[in-house]
């Protein structure tokens, strides 16, 4: 029987939840249907039919409304709460051998009829329960938070924030570790091609018969890449009290890390059991190619910034550095300070009037193109490139299959930790002329990147390692 306007708000003035109320309420109902059918019976016997029915009906009539509302409700929430807390045990080498020994002892209890050994056996008994009992106490009252930095490089080490929070007004937790949650290997059936041979134990060309079949096999899902590799102890919290514990994370690769559940362990107060209980938190770090300077980087970074130096320069009113003159130069730009001071002809070199602009173009290549180790190399050397520039004095922009184009580096850095090769358009017909000077990576030899790009590119070309010179 749900519980009425009056009634509810009443109980909760006493600190009871939805669920006490509804529960106390449910009781109260089945109380009354169990007097009515008791007055049914007292009526049946003093020969009112009336009565009977009446008292009957609304026997009847509470059990179902109890049924009906309340029963599906207590239900559903015991269900969610133990999905969303379940607890795990798994029995310590102590909890082994105390287990043992109580076991020899109630041997002998049975065999001497010794009332002392009795008395021993239900003291190692009653231990467990109240070890039982206490862990779940400790563990009930928690609330965990974890806090995670928004950007993250692959081997650089982060520092990661765990709270955890004793919600309890009176009971203290003890010996508390958050841990890693267990990972059960994923297995699905699936279907793949087969041959159908036979006679099967002979080799191919001897078989009799082969023909094109499909079977049904069950294979391991890839695994979810774990953030929590370790544990993290907190040796006691008080009552209300919310403690903080910093972690530090190094993730080797790029790529997704994700976390459904962690666990909360404790092995209070006897160590019999480890008790954990698994606590529904979803978190996810996306984590960036490394950007550290490699040999490669090192390599091309001093061309392409020739070139994009050489792009940019021009005739403008800023000026960008005197130097020796040219037969190309003309003879308004001569400096004559300069060219008296020093002895030697100088002319002044500008700066464009437009802005720097720089375009870093990845052409994802298609599956099998570049080998795996090649392939991180080439993710690795165009994240390296746009955190670069992203700190110098320039208009960034980046081009790539699968990614609106974006001026903002975390975009790109976000699709590049992500990235697989793939079937794709490539990704020079995305590209139009534009004032931007071009950094092209890119698994195809130069001859195939579009010659209306000569002037205004720079190409890393995987395909020829040793060939990474500007497009001419």
């Amino acid at each position: 029987m749900p519980p009425d306007s009056n009634s509810a708000p009443r109980l909760r003035r006493f600190g009871l939840s939805e669920v006490w109320v509804r529960f106390l309420v449910a009781i109260a109902g089945l109380l009354l249907a169990f007097g009515a059918a008791l007055f049914s019976t007292v009526s049946r016997e003093s020969g009112s039919v009336w009565g009977t029915i009446v008292l009957a009906s609304a026997a009847l009539l509470l059990a179902t409304l109890v049924g009906l509302t309340t029963v599906p409700y207590l239900a559903r929430r015991v269900v969610a709460a133990r999905l969303r807390e379940a607890i795990d045990y798994e029995v310590t080498r102590a909890g082994v051998i105390y287990i043992l020994i109580a076991v020899v002892i109630a041997i002998a209890a049975i065999n001497t009829g010794n009332n002392l050994l009795y008395v021993i056996v239900a003291a190692l008994l009653s231990a467990i329960v109240v070890s039982g009992i206490a862990s779940s106490s400790v563990l009930r009252s928690l609330e965990l938070d974890v806090h995670l930095p928004e950007h993250v490089f692959a081997g650089r080490p982060i520092m990661a924030r765990l709270l955890l929070r004793n919600t309890s007004s009176w009971m203290p937790s003890f010996s508390v570790r958050v841990v890693p949650a267990r990972r059960k290997p994923a297995r699905s059936w699936r279907w793949e091609a087969y041959t159908f041979a036979w006679p099967r134990n002979r080799a191919p060309e001897q078989q009799w018969v082969r023909l094109p079949d499909r079977r049904l096999r069950r294979v391991s899902e890839p695994q979810e890449r774990p953030i929590l590799e370790q544990s993290v102890y907190f040796p006691f919290l008080a009552p209300a009290q919310q403690l903080r514990a910093d972690l530090e994370l190094c993730f080797p690769l790029r790529g997704r890390y994700q976390e459904k559940t962690f666990g909360l362990q404790t092995r209070f107060p006897f160590a019999f059991l480890t008790k954990t209980r698994r606590v529904r938190l979803a978190r996810e770090v996306i984590v960036y190619p490394v950007v550290e300077p490699t040999e490669q980087f090192l390599e091309v970074l001093p061309k392409v910034t020739g070139e994009f130096e050489s792009f940019v320069r021009g005739r403008g009113y800023d000026l960008y550095r005197i130097r020796e003159y040219m037969p190309e130069d003309s003879a308004r730009h001569v400096d004559w300070k300069a060219t008296a001071r020093t002895g030697g002809l100088k002319v002044r070199e500008f700066s464009r009037e437009d802005e720097r602009k720089l375009r870093i173009v990845f052409d994802n290549p298609a599956p099998g193109v570049l080998a795996p180790a090649a392939y991180e190399r080439a993710v690795r050397l165009a994240a390296s490139l746009a955190w670069h520039f992203h700190h110098e004095d320039v208009e960034l922009s980046f081009v790539a299959p699968g990614l609106e184009p974006t001026a903002d580096v975390f975009d790109f850095l976000h699709y590049l930790a992500l990235v697989e090769p793939q079937e794709a358009t490539p990704v020079f017909g995305r590209l139009r002329a534009s004032e931007d000077y071009n950094v092209i990576v890119t698994a195809r030899e130069r001859t195939q990147v579009p010659q209306g790009f000569a002037n205004v590119s720079y190409v890393i070309s995987l395909a020829e390692p040793k060939s990474l010179t500007p497009l001419s």
